[in-house]
């Protein structure tokens, strides 16, 4: 048995270069301040549970070989493998999992409400079985979160250190890799020939390198320019003015550069969004929100810098059976009825759509549309500029740390300009961002809301009253909705996927009409190129996989390919 996405006869062997833009300063795994976890550094470590790449929702074993849900659905449990080893040879136990549950509870301070919202108890049976009890129904979500549940090795960490603090130490591991070598701008992984679950069925085909390294490159010129010269092996192109120009390179006979391209499903919703920060009075109006809405053209922006190559995000959660069409069904009717009158009619009679221009020139109608709803909201123009009641002009900060986003926010500036709004880009570091984001210090904030398909775990984090209030979560817009509250609960809580989707669906109509965000483009498909060093297996099916540093890569049931060795 093996995943159909994998080549179980894959040879083991060879190395594999890969750049990151993430210098390396951390091995916890967790997030600290400006420095996230090392590129990587997923593959050193196991988790309970591993995702399949060619089905949406579906989990199987690795550190975990058994599990069962009690007869009232509230309590999950769990049996290790008994061949789970960490890499000093010390078995992987129950205890690991108890004290990696507390220590993650210390480290964040919002893991340990989330936590506690749902764990109702973490209980020992012995060392391979457990007991999470949970205060509701035990849900897909919370099963979902065990996916990403970092196991950290109690003996280890006996001597009191903190396993997710911000460290480069390196760490006891139980994955299929360990770290060999690293400094600021580099880290080495080797393959562990003892490693324990080599033989499972969900790693047959997998991990064949017995080297990968990441090199740091901060600057996607140099990086490219590495890439052309053989410094690496693979580079995932974000930039679609290279993909279209600059990597059409000539190279000598015997050395061939691939190019290719992925859609992959597992991740939906809006790659990018301009959020408003309804906590400024100017943006508590939704006629406001509408109006800046109606005045970014999207198709003009994608014709001459995209390429056309972007598809607008029209949902919360684009490219996914969660995001509404049309007019609400049947079911999704019997969940908004009943707040009819908290609800704009409009939800019911219309579908939602934006102008679509024509990519020329200036979107007149669309500007007048903006015009007349700012109006009707009290801002008038005077001499040219537009101001309330009292006199008071509007003026906008739009703010991002991502220097490329400048050359899709300036014509936006421009034609909020036409309505007589004085908007301004403000470029952030990092830091600064982080600080920024947390204190939501900004009028309109550039965000990727993009969500791991299906996404109820994250629904209240970024969507929910809970998390409105500045520094406690990733509601940038400050959404305090109870209708919003009430779907997100009914989508998180039931155990039916069904039923989740019906409440998904709602979700995003009163999302989409409380234009909280202006929505920009959906998630790209991947563009890489590559080096033919390798074998790929046939992986048209692993559509819920990503190339990228995740969880788990497709890259992973890659292969060297010795009779494809290249000289330049």
């Amino acid at each position: 048995m093996h995943f159909t996405f994998a080549n179980p006869t894959a040879p083991k062997g060879g190395s594999l270069t890969l750049s990151t833009t993430f210098p390396i300063r951390n091995f916890s795994g967790a997030w600290g301040m400006g420095a996230g976890p090392a590129p990587g550094l997923y593959r050193t470590n196991d988790m309970l549970f591993v995702r399949s790449a060619d089905e949406l929702s579906a989990l199987y074993g690795l550190l975990a070989d058994g599990i069962s849900l009690s007869t009232d659905q509230k309590s999950l449990f769990i049996r290790l493998n008994p061949l789970a080893r960490w890499h000093d040879g010390v078995p992987v136990t129950t205890r690991d999992l108890l004290f990696s549950y507390n220590a993650l509870k210390s480290f964040s301070p919002t893991s340990r409400p989330y936590l506690d919202s749902w764990i109702e108890s973490f209980d020992v049976i012995n060392d391979r079985e457990l007991v999470i009890r949970h205060r509701d129904v035990f849900t897909q979500s919370n099963l979902l979160a065990m996916t990403t549940y970092p196991v950290k090795p109690a003996h280890y960490y006996g001597r009191g250190d903190d396993p997710f603090e911000v460290s480069l130490e390196i760490p006891l591991g139980s994955g299929p890799y360990r770290i060999t070598s690293h400094d600021r701008d580099h880290v080495q992984y080797e393959r562990v020939e003892d490693y324990w679950g080599r033989d499972l069925p969900v790693n047959r085909g997998r991990h064949n390198f017995d080297k990968i390294r990441y090199d740091v490159y901060q600057d996607a010129t140099v990086a490219r320019e590495a890439f052309r010269k053989g410094l690496f092996d693979l580079y995932l192109e974000r930039d679609i003015r290279y993909w279209h120009a600059a990597n059409d390179i000539p190279t000598p006979r015997s050395v061939r550069l691939l190019k290719d391209t992925r859609q992959v499903d597992r991740i939906i919703g809006q790659q990018w969004s301009l959020v408003f920060n309804t906590n400024r009075e100017k943006f508590r109006d939704k006629r406001v929100r509408e109006a800046l809405t109606l005045a970014y053209d999207f198709e003009w922006q994608n014709r001459t810098l995209q390429h056309n190559s972007q598809r607008r995000a029209l949902s919360y959660f684009s490219s996914s059976m969660l995001a509404a069409r049309g007019l609400p069904s049947e079911e999704e009717l019997l969940l908004l009825t009943p707040f009819r009158d908290q609800i704009p009619e409009r939800v019911f009679t219309k579908a939602y759509q934006l102008p679509i221009s024509t990519g020329f020139g200036i979107n007149r109608t669309a500007l007048e549309q903006a015009r007349q709803l700012l109006a009707d909201a009290g801002w008038v123009i005077d001499d040219d500029r537009l101001q309330d009641k009292d006199g008071k002009p509007f003026k906008l900060d739009i703010v991002t740390q991502h220097p490329w986003a400048r050359r899709i926010l300036l014509p936006f500036i421009k034609s909020l300009g036409i309505l007589g709004i004085d908007a301004r880009l403000r470029l952030l570091e990092t830091v600064q961002t982080i600080r920024v984001k947390q204190q939501r210090q900004f009028d309109m904030f550039l965000n990727d809301i993009s969500f791991v398909n299906p996404p109820m775990a994250s629904l209240q984090y970024y969507f929910s009253s809970e998390y409105a209030e500045p520094g406690t979560g990733a509601n940038l817009g400050g959404i305090r909705d109870p209708v919003v509250d009430f779907l997100i609960e009914r989508a998180q809580r039931t155990p039916d996927m069904d039923i989740a989707s019906v409440a998904c669906q709602a979700l995003d109509r009163i999302l989409l009409w409380g234009f909280y965000h202006i929505p920009l483009n959906m998630p790209e498909e991947e563009r890489f190129l590559y080096w033919d060093n390798f074998g790929r297996p046939d992986d048209s099916a692993a559509v819920y996989e990503y190339l990228t540093d995740g969880q788990t890569r497709l890259i992973d049931t890659w292969w060297f390919d010795d009779s494809k060795v290249w000289s330049q």
